[in-house]
């Protein structure tokens, strides 16, 4: 039974039984029409956002990839990559009608009920591999995130058709599929901006070995300004591939300073960025840096990011072409599975997990 509005979550443990193992989600908070963000949500004052610091006049770089052997569009690209850890590609080749289809299978999973969703949480999904949940890792967190998702690690389309939930299952294997295309041209040029020019099936391997696509779900918010959808953090992948509505709310930060740039939603676009998994394997030249998503009081919201990854049994470190051409490494080698546990161990941090892996 939903809590009444007056006075709906006296204490926690009300709002974490409605919230996560009802399987309601913030976005049945948003439902209830509540005229205050309830108290679990609030974020400490150092972690919303200071509109002050955003910079409304800078932009991300914008790279039309219609040629990608150009070998402009590649200095552009690891440019991006080293100087802003993101950047948005336009006319690449996934087509937009897979881009159209995913996002309306990820509002058809939304809309479900709250039961049906519920079976795909950590404590009733059949795999670890299919997962519902909501905030980032609510045991861990000072307070939560305003944000409901479903996670899909992929193994095998085999497995996917089994256990993906039919509401969105083959749109999100259409969209991965055809974002391989542009992953491997991505991966090709920032590997050449390494003086690394061959991608053999080990590198390869290594480089995105393993895929995952959450589906994101940010429902308006009665007090955005007091809480977050996702906190500051940079994602541990080798390349986010970020699929994003037309409502915004994405913030990236500036390199060495705290000023905040807005992501702007172009239609038919991706917003690629540098994981902490490629800024090791580059010892430090390209840089994943810290983003994070406003809450909205006006609109619901949704994202697809595809994590690129390595496998998690995977070492990662400085590659060795770079050391063998001299480069002191400023990173040790990590078990990836290890550095991915430790990411998620915690609440958001800003870039504190990459500390996980230096020298």
């Amino acid at each position: 039974m939903a809590p009444t509005r007056a006075e709906p979550f006296s204490d926690s443990s009300a709002l974490i039984d409605f919230v996560i193992n009802q399987g309601n989600g913030v976005k049945g908070l948003s439902e209830m029409g509540l005229k205050a963000l309830p108290r679990q949500y609030i974020q400490p004052l150092e972690e919303r956002m200071c509109m002050i610091n955003i910079k409304a006049q800078e932009s991300i770089p914008i790279i039309d990839m219609s040629n990608p052997d150009d070998p402009d569009v590649e200095k552009l690209i690891c440019e991006a990559a080293s100087k802003w850890g993101f950047f948005q590609i336009i006319n690449h080749d996934v087509p937009i009608e897979v881009l159209e289809n995913v996002k309306d299978a990820t509002y058809k999973f939304f809309v479900l009920s709250a039961e049906v969703k519920n079976k795909y949480s950590k404590e009733h999904s059949s795999s670890n591999n299919v997962r519902f949940g909501t905030s980032f890792t609510p045991q861990a967190e000072k307070a939560l995130e305003w944000k409901d998702y479903l996670s899909l690690f992929y193994v095998s389309e085999e497995e996917a058709s089994a256990l993906w939930p039919l509401a969105c299952r083959e749109q999100v294997l259409d969209y991965m599929r055809k974002s391989e295309v542009v992953i491997k041209q991505l991966l090709k040029m920032l590997m050449k901006g390494l003086n690394v020019n061959e991608i053999d099936e080990t590198k390869e391997s290594l480089l995105m070995g393993s895929m995952r696509t959450n589906l994101n779900y940010y429902p308006k918010c009665p007090n955005p300004e007091l809480t977050v959808g996702v906190g500051r953090h940079s994602d541990v992948s080798t390349l986010t591939i970020l699929l994003q509505d037309e409502i915004g709310g994405l913030f990236v930060r500036e390199n060495n300073c705290d000023n905040w740039i807005h992501v702007p939603p172009i239609k038919g676009s991706l917003v690629i960025n540098v994981g902490d998994a490629l800024q090791i394997m580059s010892n430090g030249k390209y840089k994943s840096v810290e983003h994070r998503v406003v809450a909205n009081g006006y609109n619901n919201r949704i994202s697809v990011p595809i994590f690129v990854n390595p496998r998690p049994s995977d070492m990662i470190g400085p590659l060795p072409k770079l050391i063998k051409d001299g480069e002191k490494p400023i990173y040790k080698q990590v078990l990836y599975s290890d550095y991915v546990k430790h990411f998620f161990r915690k609440g958001h941090d800003g870039k504190k997990t990459i500390e996980f892996a230096e020298m």
